[in-house]
């Protein structure tokens, strides 16, 4: 589904005229209705004010483009209710909800990760701890939030 049907659907879903949208993202009710025939679409300012309005990632509002990874622990964001939030509510894509809330971060450092790691993450091949840590190490250094 495209942004236009997406914002449609949000709008109708909500109750909402393309007037009374227009009000909450403090555009023109023109703009709205350019939005949902394709002519157009919001700008990032109106999109962290949509997200907001409807409870959605941006990602979500763009019809998921992009396969969402926390950049912490690596774990895919399949679903809206996964994704992490900053203090004023808004989404912050970049890190699952278990790891960023609220504008801290769970753990304090890429140890405190690897030893939940060690410590939760099933291991079928009965591989050495070592080797797993290591393993683990290699994939979280490849991410934002640890890289050098």
């Amino acid at each position: 589904m495209d942004i236009r049907n997406i914002l449609k659907n949000l709008r109708e879903k909500n109750g909402l005229t393309q007037e009374q949208l227009a009000e909450r993202v403090m555009v023109t009710r023109q703009a709205v209705s350019r939005w949902e025939n394709g002519e157009t679409q919001p700008n990032t300012d109106t999109l962290k004010l949509l997200s907001k309005e409807f409870n959605v990632s941006i990602n979500t509002l763009l019809g998921s483009p992009k396969s969402l990874i926390c950049q912490c622990c690596g774990m895919p964001l399949s679903e809206d209710g996964m994704i992490s939030r900053e203090k004023d509510g808004s989404f912050n894509e970049d890190y699952c909800k278990w790891c960023y809330a609220d504008g801290s971060f769970a753990y304090d450092s890429k140890e405190s990760l690897l030893d939940f790691l060690i410590n939760h993450m099933p291991d079928s091949d009965n591989k050495p701890e070592a080797e797993r840590r290591a393993l683990y190490d290699r994939y979280l250094s490849q991410l934002k939030h640890w890289k050098a």
